[in-house]
């Protein structure tokens, strides 16, 4: 093989690795953007005209966060979105990806939690370089509810541990990260 074909094989493959990770980059950007409440964030992961699909909701690319944060703080006080198995196809500028998700949602009264296992299917576009949702569609699959009380117990209180924020005063925003108190709630 001459040099010239290695290093266009190389090239391909390097610009697969690179679209896959900006791929993946967008997606964990979107769940990230739905558990901080971080409108910017997760709008910033679909194009202004894409769309989302959860059920009957079907929302433009750049509304969805309204949606996303009016249902989480109305049907939760904390929420966790955990991204699993990830495949995807790129095609170009195209990619379908399937991306399995396990959110967490701890009831407002703290009594209870749901799990919902479910599946994220999307369509990304790549535009002026940066890949982005045109189309998701969410499939549930599982759901359950349990037992969550164990985060008011006093033991678990005297853990000290961080709880998550809704917004900018989450310790994932502290740059640079140190052991300094942030604002925010322990548990």
């Amino acid at each position: 093989m001459a040099d010239t074909d290695r290093l266009a094989q190389l090239e391909r493959k390097l610009q697969y690795l690179m679209d896959r990770s900006d791929i993946l980059d967008c997606i964990a950007r979107n769940a990230r953007g739905c558990d901080r409440h971080d409108s910017d964030v997760l709008n910033s992961s679909y194009h202004a005209d894409g769309t989302d699909e959860h059920g009957v909701v079907i929302s433009a690319g750049d509304t969805y966060s309204d949606y996303a944060n009016m249902v989480h703080a109305a049907s939760c006080q904390q929420n966790l979105h955990n991204i699993t198995t990830h495949s995807c196809e790129i095609d170009g500028d195209e990619a379908h990806a399937e991306s399995y998700v396990i959110g967490l949602f701890l009831a407002p009264d703290g009594l209870t939690g749901r799990l919902i296992a479910g599946r994220y299917v999307d369509r990304l576009e790549r535009r002026d370089g940066a890949w982005k949702i045109a189309l998701r569609r969410s499939t549930v699959d599982v759901l359950l509810v349990g037992d969550a009380s164990v985060v008011n117990e006093q033991f678990f209180k005297d853990m000290g541990y961080l709880k998550g924020m809704r917004d900018k005063t989450d310790a994932s925003y502290q740059r640079p990260l140190t052991l300094e108190e942030t604002p925010g709630d322990r548990w």
